[in-house]
């Protein structure tokens, strides 16, 4: 019997569910699931300089920790914007100590004055896979432009800033619509179409 039973390097609700959308006839665990199971905290560290990088380190501290016949997952995502020189990029989590919201005013502050056409950006998220004697990362990247202001309820991160070509930030579209933009959803199924080739899942 394949194993159903997947661990995600992160107790983001956001990324736990787009993950738990993919994989639907799997069981879909947290850190924090984790932790309560085995009664110990897990440490998961990302020292790397680029999205793959982070990614497998997540993946493999996680994995290490575990000990056992498992798989693991860990995502590592983040917006570069062009007019910043790629900034925050892999930083885009960590650059400022704040809400998802209150950093992406202050992104907003960095860009005053910038044209529009000028505002391009690009999403990107690198989803690593590890199991035993397998390590694999997946990547995909969306392009869009920074919007003149936060809109939308449905997203989470910098869902709000970013806009597609169709004009709609992210967070303005239904769940069910952003999944169709969503680089964490292609990489995902980059992912799963692997593990079932390789008959690993």
């Amino acid at each position: 019997m394949k194993n159903r039973r997947i661990i995600v390097a992160s107790n983001n609700k956001g990324k736990i569910n787009e993950i738990k959308n993919i994989f639907k006839d799997y069981e879909i665990f947290s850190i924090s699931d984790i932790e309560k199971e085995y009664g110990k905290n897990l440490i998961v560290t990302e020292e790397q300089d680029t999205f793959e990088g982070n990614a497998l380190e997540k993946a493999k501290s996680l994995y290490n920790q575990l000990q056992e016949k498992t798989f693991c997952i860990a995502d590592d995502s983040g917006i570069s914007i062009d007019a910043l020189d790629g900034f925050p990029g892999v930083h885009t989590a960590r650059w400022l100590d704040a809400d998802d919201h209150e950093k992406n005013i202050q992104l907003l502050k960095k860009l005053e004055g910038v044209e529009k056409d000028k505002r391009t950006c690009h999403y990107t998220t690198a989803i690593s896979f590890v199991g035993k004697d397998v390590e694999k990362v997946f990547e995909y990247t969306l392009d869009g432009i920074i919007s003149s202001t936060p809109r939308g309820e449905n997203g989470f991160g910098f869902d709000e800033i970013f806009e597609l070509s169709n004009k709609s930030t992210l967070a303005e579209l239904p769940i069910e619509e952003k999944l169709k933009y969503s680089p964490r959803k292609k990489a995902l199924e980059q992912m799963k179409e692997f593990l079932k080739e390789e008959g690993l899942i």
